[in-house]
């Protein structure tokens, strides 16, 4: 699994002009699945990033974790993390098959709804817009 981590104010996702996901203070994540991810790679994975200590607290210094702030997450897909650009035309075989990335995506999805309260997401598989305000500008990859 990649994950594109952001920790943002607010950030929406758009499928078709019609906003499927929308959260404030918290996390965007992109996430790609990868052909050899399996259910252990979503907790691993899943884990880390709510475990992740990148909030500010009192003393300006990056120490809370999402729950700490009451975080919310966005998470999108995007097979396109996994894309190999040796040549001009970027390939995408490490990426798992649409079949598999959509379950992980989904069991990723539902193992942070378990544990954060406001979980939003996108659509698996269509064109989406996303929209952001990072904060920081704070990025991490996974």
């Amino acid at each position: 699994m990649k994950l594109v981590i952001q920790r943002v104010l607010s950030a929406s996702v758009k499928v078709d002009g019609n906003t499927v996901g929308s959260i404030g203070k918290g996390y965007l994540v992109l996430l790609g699945v990868g052909k050899e991810d399996n259910e252990e790679a979503v907790e691993k994975y899943a884990s880390k990033l709510l475990k992740l200590r990148i909030f500010e607290d009192e003393n300006g210094t990056t120490n809370l974790n999402l729950e700490q702030v009451n975080g919310e997450l966005l998470i999108v897909s995007q097979f396109t993390l996994y894309a190999d650009t040796r040549s001009n035309r970027p390939g995408f075989t490490e990426a798992a098959p649409p079949d598999l990335a959509e379950d992980l995506y989904e069991k990723f999805v539902k193992y942070c709804a378990e544990r954060v309260p406001v979980v939003q997401h996108g659509e698996f598989g269509a064109d989406m817009k996303v929209e952001l305000v990072n904060d920081g500008p704070f990025t991490i990859i996974l």
